[in-house]
């Protein structure tokens, strides 16, 4: 028997041993596809319902893009005093929000870029405004390195910025600006974004406090499959650290590809796609080695509807939201940015899954009935490998 026969054998088991970082590697570069997926979909029935897949009613909401970060796989930034430079105004956020209550959404995921102009006091009243107006929707905004600008522009430590954008009205910290959590390819990208210690350490710090957080992870700028583990590794073990000190820490993982249409990394690198089967081994892989985490969700929005489908059967439980509105995957050419419920739904119900509709906390919220109409979603064509 090969070793990575072994290895998934003994992940198979009704009380699977930790997967060590060289398991994971190798099954990285040796493991079958199929007989993977299917010990990452055994792994998460064992976790999950198993015949319930969850989607979120949400909006991402982009605030300003005015940033200073510079990072080269990002089309939608623009340098604080040029031309491109916006920054929405209370009422206009405040719209945009009405709408997502109109359908019934939970929550908004609100980025932008890190702003040098902005003090503290702009964001706390904010998120005063926004929960005075919405108190039903939950606020989930400002990445770690967002925190970490504003801790920079106001004197304060990242964990008071923190308690005061919580006692505002803050929900949750986003995972963005993850991407990969190993310096030697993180600073080759984005020299200015700061190390994965200092977004691990954010992310401590808001899960110290309660927030709602996800762990995310965007690949494909030709890192090794060793860079793609300890990624992995590094967010396993700051929640074993949260969840040892009684804090639930990351509620999901969140992976994706990056985008090379319209930005300076993409045009160096314009053969460096990730494809839909590299896509899916990791997500797999993910499932496995996540052990401490619940929830591993499908990315629709950057590898199609029918690859999220597939990723359903190989350890994704959750084909994560409608969206309404997306900017910033969107200027890096994506051209599917926005998803209806019943388009959800449907993917959801045609792979074999009840579809529940859930918040940001993964609590089952009631879900409408579904009747597929066949004309308006013809069954999708077979994937192509």
């Amino acid at each position: 028997m090969t070793a990575w026969h072994e290895i998934l054998e003994k992940q198979n088991s009704t009380n699977p041993p930790r997967l060590s970082e060289e398991e994971a590697i190798i099954l990285y570069d040796q493991a079958d596809f199929n007989l993977l997926r299917q010990v990452a979909l055994d792994r998460r029935r064992m976790v999950n319902p198993p015949d319930e897949v969850t989607y979120l009613i949400d909006r991402n909401i982009n605030y300003g893009n005015a940033c200073t970060i510079n990072c080269q796989f990002c089309s939608f930034y623009s340098p604080p005093g040029s031309k491109g430079v916006y920054l929405q105004s209370n009422e206009q956020i405040s719209a945009r929000i009405r709408e997502l209550e109109d359908i019934e959404g939970s929550r908004i995921l609100m980025q932008g870029g890190v702003d040098p102009e902005l003090q503290i006091e702009w964001y706390e009243e904010l998120l005063r405004f926004l929960k005075n107006n919405h108190p039903t929707i939950d606020l989930d905004c400002f990445s770690p390195i967002e925190i970490e600008g504003i801790s920079e522009v106001c004197g304060l430590s990242t964990f008071k910025v923190l308690e005061r954008l919580q006692s505002a009205g803050l929900h949750g910290l986003p995972g963005g600006g993850a991407e990969m959590l190993v310096d030697e390819v993180r600073l080759g990208l984005s020299p200015k974004k700061g190390s994965a210690e200092n977004w691990l350490k954010v992310m401590g710090e808001a899960h110290s406090l309660g927030l709602t957080t996800t762990a995310t992870n965007v690949f494909g700028f030709g890192e090794t499959n060793e860079h793609r583990v300890k990624h992995m590794a590094k967010i396993r073990q700051l929640q074993d650290k949260s969840n040892e000190q009684g804090f639930h820490g990351f509620t999901a993982f969140i992976a994706w590809t990056v985008q090379l249409e319209n930005n300076s990394f993409g045009k160096k690198n314009s053969n460096q796609s990730v494809g839909p089967a590299e896509y899916l081994r990791h997500l797999a892989i993910s499932r496995l080695f996540l052990d401490n985490i619940d929830h591993i969700q499908a990315s629709w929005l950057t590898m199609g509807m029918d690859v999220a489908q597939m990723a359903l059967f190989g350890g994704a439980d959750d084909i994560g939201s409608t969206m309404m509105e997306e900017n910033v995957v969107s200027a890096a050419g994506s051209t599917k940015v926005i998803c209806t419920e019943e388009e959800l739904q449907t993917a959801i119900t045609r792979a074999g899954f009840k579809a529940r509709r859930r918040n940001s906390e993964y609590e089952i919220l009631d879900t409408p009935s579904l009747v597929i109409d066949p004309q308006k979603y013809p069954s999708p064509p077979p994937i192509n490998y």
